[in-house]
């Protein structure tokens, strides 16, 4: 256990077209350390707490597919709902012009510390939380909030609960440039017609779904998808 009173582990993680990561996560999702209630206040609950400490699978899928997308300095782009920012540590590395967003008081920590750990320049952190909350106090959220509008917004395994593909949708459009790309990786929980609806009336047309049937002895079995949507 740290100072901080959580354990953590550190991870070695292999993207193929970029070199190796490593990363600090949560040693399992039993941790849990909030003295002050800020994560409480932000919406996070005690048995929801560690999930933004986690290498989710559809994280690496979403990191294996940003390594694979030609670099362009001038695009903007946001990983929503980072997490340990697996996806915005690979497009860093790689050179891109990316913003990592959550809505955990830790995941600004746990950026940071990443970075130091695979020697890598400062990467913009933004606090960015969808659905209906009343605006956050920086002193908990450790982070400005998140304002601007995005070439390409990017996430993975955000579409787990009912209420999530029309808060999701609106936060996207919120955070859209008026052209612009939008890349989901969801593990096929069941709520992505609903999101291709909601995208839909928004203008965001789905111009790619493609399956992903995976069994990696390094990153083990996987199914889900990478949905691609369009605004022009």
């Amino acid at each position: 256990m740290n100072a901080q009173n959580y354990y953590t582990k550190i991870q070695n993680i292999e993207i193929e077209g970029v070199d190796d990561l490593i990363v600090r996560s949560l040693l399992d999702r039993q941790q849990y350390y909030d003295p002050e209630g800020a994560a409480l206040r932000l919406g996070i609950c005690s048995t929801s707490w560690s999930l933004f400490g986690m290498l989710w699978p559809s994280s690496i899928r979403l990191a294996s597919a940003l390594a694979l997308r030609p670099v362009n300095p001038e695009e903007k782009i946001l990983e929503i709902g980072c997490g340990l920012a697996l996806a915005s540590l690979v497009a860093h590395r790689r050179g891109a012009n990316i913003t990592a967003s959550d809505r955990h008081p830790k995941a600004k920590l746990f950026l940071q510390e990443n970075l130091l750990l695979n020697n890598l320049p400062k990467l913009p952190f933004r606090h960015g939380q969808w659905g209906e909350h009343p605006t956050p106090s920086i002193a908990d959220t450790g982070a400005a909030l998140l304002e601007k509008k995005y070439d390409l917004i990017v996430g993975s395994d955000l579409l787990y609960e009912p209420d999530m593909p029309n808060e999701l949708a609106r936060f996207v459009n919120l955070h859209a440039s008026e052209k612009s790309e939008v890349w989901i990786v969801d593990p096929n929980r069941g709520y992505r017609t609903a999101f291709n609806r909601k995208m839909d009336k928004l203008g965001f047309g789905l111009s790619s779904d493609e399956v992903i049937i995976e069994n990696d002895p390094e990153h083990g079995a996987y199914r889900g998808r990478l949905l691609i949507y369009n605004r022009c």
